[in-house]
């Protein structure tokens, strides 16, 4: 099925989104990750969309022209959950519910709105990221903390922009970290646009500006998938993701598969997400 541009709002933000599907589906949420934009969602969307559901893919804060506020402390997590939740509000109703499928920071999003927002979530698909408390855990006691060396990089001031700043560059990392030639293309043209590097990192910025607020475990039904070819999320960063969930868990290991799942694999992802939405419909 074919896909529109719409926008959903929250106060004065404005963020672009794409949808797919019926729109009286069952309502499936697709929240992307860096450096990545909606349009990742695609492969995993159209199948969605095929089997009845109503797919919902924006582009997050700062990846959006029109949601780009210019401070750090605009992208802390809590603000990111609240633009998650205004774009349901907007696009599917205020008291509806949704199954929730994030990849990459879109996890890290999701895993959030899901523990503060259970009565809005019908289920959780969470992609390569765990928990946040189980992230720090492994951050302090894996060699997850080596693997996620660019994170702390990306805390320092005009280099990232630097290194990253040009789409031949971002296309090479993109190329360098596993993407196909297909997918870094799409994705690194994003990144032509002026303000877009800055914003995108400043998920990565916002991080250590306020305490660790964990707030409450997962009770909804939750689907985590990781792949065993990532190499920014080690599989000690996985080990302590059912800790964090009080409700119905399973965790899924992909073989042979890169930190791409959405792009890699759609079909498996698309079915994985399809399954645990019939067997917990909203």
């Amino acid at each position: 099925m074919s896909n529109s541009a719409l926008t959903a709002t929250r106060g004065d933000l404005r963020f672009d989104l794409r949808t797919w599907g019926p729109s009286d589906g069952e309502p499936v949420l697709l929240l992307h990750g860096f450096p990545q934009s909606g349009r990742s969602w695609e492969a995993v969307a159209s199948r969605l969309a095929d089997a009845g559901f109503f797919c919902v893919a924006p582009d997050q804060r700062g990846y959006s022209p029109g949601a780009r506020p210019p401070r750090r402390r605009d992208y802390v997590l809590p603000e990111l959950v609240a633009d998650a939740l205004a774009v349901v509000d907007d696009v599917v109703g205020p008291d509806a519910r949704v199954h929730l499928v994030g990849h990459d920071w879109g996890a890290a999003v999701a895993w959030s709105l899901a523990a503060r927002h259970p009565d809005r979530i019908a289920t959780l698909t969470a992609v390569s990221v765990p928990p946040p408390r189980a992230f720090l855990r492994s951050l302090l006691t894996s060699r997850q903390g080596l693997a996620s060396w660019y994170m702390y990089v990306f805390q320092l001031p005009w280099l990232p922009e630097r290194a990253l700043g040009s789409v031949e560059r971002m296309r090479g990392v993109l190329r360098r970290i596993g993407q196909s030639r297909e997918a870094a293309d799409r994705d690194a043209a994003l990144f032509a646009e002026p303000g877009r590097l800055t914003a995108a990192l400043n998920w990565y910025r916002a991080l250590f500006l306020t305490p660790p607020s964990f707030g409450p475990r997962v009770a909804v039904p939750t689907r985590f998938v990781w792949s065993d070819g990532d190499t920014a999320l080690t599989r000690q960063c996985t080990v302590h993701a059912q800790t964090e969930v009080t409700g119905p868990y399973e965790f899924i290991e992909l073989a042979g598969v890169s930190h791409w799942i959405p792009d890699e694999v759609p079909d498996q992802l698309a079915e994985i997400v399809a399954a645990h939405a019939k067997a917990h419909p909203a």
